[in-house]
């Protein structure tokens, strides 16, 4: 058996998210069903990390097990032949996926990091031609607050008061890497890297700083959020439209051809 890896970038906002579900409206099921055709057999998928719906993904990493012997380029080509145009095969690379060797790459627990952008238009009046591509937040925003708040999330934390009540994560507790707040023009882009992310975090992080971007709570107020482990407390989850899954980190080793570029100028 050889275990193929592909980076996939998919525009969300027509498909309920990417775990497959008994309606087949997923990413999942539309790329299952493509392999299924080019390959003329089912083949199961395993990725990075599910996105909700109307989530986006500048890369998601995902891997199956297959023994034909298709060149890397067929995997692409003929993979994206049969997609729908919001979602396409990047890259593919074949990848020691033997789990009966000590080194061996999994989509998901061979993931270091992962980092997510969330893209917010902030003007007065919504823009219809950002619809399902950016969030919206029609109040003034001070980035400089913003970026204030960021400093108590770093590191090792329980993120309970940022995580969604359906949550099956096993543990809260993850390790924040890194949180950026850049103002592009009218659009504010939220960059925000952990080992991994509970069901909604990001979601849940960046309304809570829109609180402390409009003045509505203090920059203090997010670390005092951290420490409560209350979600009750914090803002509400915002809406999904300017989320992306932008970037899982592996050991170099694996040199998987990663997304190096975006096809969008505001990252």
């Amino acid at each position: 058996m050889k275990r193929i890896a592909i980076g996939l970038q998919y525009d969300g906002t027509a498909w309920h998210g990417y775990q497959k579900q008994e309606s087949g409206h997923t990413v999942q099921d539309q790329l299952e069903r493509a392999l299924e055709k080019f390959a003329r057999v089912p083949l199961a998928t395993t990725c990075a990390g599910r996105t909700d719906t109307g989530v986006h993904a500048l890369e998601q990493v995902v891997h199956f097990d297959t023994d034909l012997s298709r060149d890397p380029n067929a995997w692409l080509r003929g993979v994206n032949a049969f997609l729908p145009p919001s979602i396409a095969v990047r890259w593919a690379k074949e990848l020691p996926g033997d789990p009966g060797v000590n080194d061996f790459f999994h989509a998901r627990f061979s993931a270091r990091a992962r980092t997510y952008h969330y893209v917010l238009y902030n003007n007065p009046t919504r823009s219809p031609l950002l619809e399902g591509r950016a969030g919206f937040y029609f109040r003034p925003l001070d980035v400089e607050l913003m970026q204030q708040a960021v400093p108590p999330l770093l590191g090792w934390h329980d993120f309970t008061a940022f995580r969604a009540a359906q949550c099956q994560a096993k543990s809260p507790v993850k390790l924040m890497h890194d949180i950026r707040i850049q103002r592009h023009g009218e659009l504010v882009v939220f960059t925000i890297t952990a080992n991994a992310f509970l069901h909604h975090m990001v979601r849940n992080l960046v309304g809570s700083l829109v609180y402390i971007g409009s003045k509505r709570q203090r920059p203090e107020w997010l670390g005092e959020l951290l420490e409560s482990k209350d979600r009750h407390a914090a803002a509400p989850t915002f809406m999904p439209d300017g989320l992306y899954l932008a970037k899982i980190d592996y050991d170099p080793k694996w040199e998987l051809p990663l997304e190096t570029t975006s096809p969008l100028p505001w990252f």
